[in-house]
């Protein structure tokens, strides 16, 4: 099964895509699998992996919200997956290797939203950037210790999949294009169910050149690549859909990431990381086992913060109240 696919790729896909049987391998060999390319058993390891799990209870951008439809890490992710498979097939490139590395893409990424990340980028003197956590959890953290031993192209979409980035496969840039055609879009529909603002609101330039839907915005920036990066050795949109895209990110980064209504809660959030962080530094006993495991390897600033990074919303809540909440008195 697994030479029926390779076999696929040579006849169908682009001479620009990364063919599954061209990959520059893993850090530790491994006998091939005869049903699964390579980039299809990455896919598989990181949908099992436990920090895939994690995402379904980790924010996006409204923190414990009220109401069963808004996005968390997880849908987020699945998103981004399904765009970047959206584009990778109209342009005849390797569907199973974006989807990999979408999944795989925010695995790092702290409690809280990017709000936990600033605080471990303020508080741990070797910085932190959930890009970079990502790759560590695959390399590193995940399969006690062993890390799931990604491919090269896999692990290179994951750590530049950031807007300032530079994945070195065309499939790497879709994914990095598609995390941003997710997020503004999804991140429109949460903050207009929210009532920050109303779909009308939106700069008159945007719907005029994206649409005013969902699915008609993420249609025309799909198109948009389609146009232009078809048969070429690069991914990108043409001018004016890029330019009404960076002009929409403006808009939700003035109206939403940054509006203290959608962030009323983050202030408490930040400081109950920081409280815990500077806990765990001084009181490395209650570590669980497996972190000071890794004690012995690393320094205290990168183990605490895998640690609090790998937490979900609602574990940090707990762990802080099993630290700082004192228990009820009982008397027998």
């Amino acid at each position: 099964m697994r030479e029926i696919t390779l076999n696929k790729e040579k006849q169908f896909f682009s001479p620009y895509a990364c063919k599954s049987d061209e990959t520059k391998g893993r850090e530790r060999f491994e006998e091939p699998c005869p049903m699964r390319t390579e980039f299809q058993r990455d896919r598989d390891r990181i949908i099992y992996s436990k920090a895939f799990r994690r995402l379904k209870n980790k924010t996006q951008v409204f923190f414990s919200p009220e109401g069963d439809h808004y996005m968390t890490r997880l849908t987020h992710t699945l998103d981004v997956s399904q765009v970047a498979r959206s584009i990778a097939r109209c342009l005849d490139l390797n569907e199973d290797l974006c989807e990999a590395i979408a999944l795989g893409h925010d695995l790092g990424h702290t409690p809280f939203g990017h709000t936990g990340e600033r605080v471990l980028e303020r508080l741990n003197p070797n910085g932190f950037a959930h890009n970079e956590q990502s790759l560590r959890v695959v390399d590193v953290l995940e399969n006690e210790g062993a890390g799931i031993n990604l491919t090269y192209e896999v692990r290179d979409g994951i750590l530049e999949h950031r807007k300032s980035g530079n994945p070195h496969t065309l499939e790497g840039k879709i994914v990095s294009l598609a995390d941003r055609i997710a997020y503004m879009n999804h991140d429109i529909d949460d903050a207009i169910r929210a009532g920050i603002f109303k779909n009308e609101d939106l700069p008159k330039n945007v719907i005029e050149t994206l649409g005013s839907t969902t699915s008609g915005r993420i249609n025309t920036m799909i198109s948009s690549i389609y146009n232009c990066s078809k048969g070429k050795n690069d991914v990108l949109m043409d001018e004016e859909v890029a330019k009404a895209s960076k002009e929409l990110r403006v808009f939700l980064f003035e109206r939403v990431y940054m509006d203290l209504a959608a962030k009323e809660e983050e202030t408490r959030a930040s400081e109950m990381l920081s409280a815990m962080y500077t806990y765990f530094k001084t009181h490395t006993d209650k570590l669980p086992d497996f972190y000071k495991g890794l004690l012995k390897t690393y320094d205290i600033d990168t183990v605490v913060s895998d640690y609090i990074s790998s937490m979900t919303d609602r574990y940090a809540v707990y762990v802080f109240e099993e630290i700082f909440i004192p228990k009820t008195f009982k008397i027998s």
